[in-house]
């Protein structure tokens, strides 16, 4: 069953580990929406649709024709992302009526666990590093031609028809937006052009969530505004994307237990204490209409 990580805070009982949660949502909001289900074992297996059945009408005594539809078997594997943050015991001991300084170091921690994981969740590709996933980017490349679509050869400035043939493209319900905060920008004088305005609102950490025609606006800071498209190097990217397993969209995966913070303990070579924030995880897009992009967006 899918869970968001938001979910998963609530019932942690451990305060730090809580702490960690929230600051990486609040640092990528896209984990505060995406449903995550628990992998037990190294890797997800799912089966994607390729070819529905059909139906079709028929007389009395016609000859009903068995048809079934055509999937494909896909894995994905858990990758491990984390990293060892030491805190000094003596500036804990003797600045903690200032500030908790473990805490601090551990909260920063996880906050480049949360930008490395939104980097990856975009531009992550196992070929040019097998330690990582792959992120939406390589998966839509891989999807059928129609997921993909264009502002031309040499790529254009963003138009409202043009976004609207790319969210048209997701076939699936639950849809969010994601983009470079350049491309939020251009999006949002077309709609001032038009006379309205991006609707807006409130999320779980009381930040503001834009929405274009009900659809949430993400904005991930790795999505570049340098791509090359035909002799333009200057564009960026735009994706819709379907989140959650029922509507068979893109899903995090998780160990269970979700993100652990370790205290790994004192160390030999110097007065410190060792801890360890770490995350099996990774993501998969379960059907080839859940995921689109729009390239060659330039400003």
């Amino acid at each position: 069953m899918a869970l968001t990580l938001a979910e998963s805070a609530k019932l942690s009982t451990d305060m730090i580990l809580a702490g960690v949660i929230e600051t990486v949502i609040k640092e990528e909001h896209i984990l505060d929406q995406l449903p995550f289900v628990e992998v037990v074992g190294t890797s997800f297996v799912y089966n994607r649709l390729n070819t529905e059945p059909t139906v079709s009408f028929l007389d009395v005594g016609d000859t009903w024709t068995e048809d079934t539809p055509d999937f494909t078997q896909l894995s994905v594997q858990l990758k491990i992302l984390g990293g060892d943050a030491d805190v000094d015991n003596f500036i804990q001991a003797s600045r903690v009526n200032v500030q908790d300084i473990e805490g601090a170091v551990i909260l920063q921690k996880a906050k480049a666990l949360a930008r490395t994981w939104a980097d990856t969740f975009v531009n992550g590709d196992t070929g040019s590093d097998p330690k990582e996933f792959d992120g939406i980017d390589k998966i839509c490349a891989g999807l059928p031609a129609s997921q993909t679509i264009s502002m031309g050869t040499n790529g254009g400035t963003l138009t409202l028809a043009k976004l609207d043939e790319m969210i048209d493209a997701v076939r699936t319900k639950n849809i969010a937006l994601i983009m470079s905060r350049r491309t939020r920008r251009t999006l949002q004088s077309l709609i001032r052009t038009s006379g309205a305005i991006l609707e807006s609102r409130p999320g779980a950490f009381l930040e503001w969530v834009q929405l274009y025609n009900g659809v949430p606006i993400f904005i991930n800071d790795y999505i570049s505004n340098a791509q090359t498209v035909g002799t333009s190097s200057d564009c960026s990217t735009v994706y819709c994307f379907t989140m959650g397993e029922a509507d068979q969209g893109v899903i995090g995966l998780t160990a269970p237990g979700g993100m652990q913070v370790e205290q790994i303990g004192e160390l030999e070579s110097k007065d410190a204490t060792r801890h360890r924030v770490k995350w099996y995880s990774a993501i998969a897009v379960l059907s080839t209409l859940s995921l689109a992009r729009l390239i060659g967006v330039r400003p």
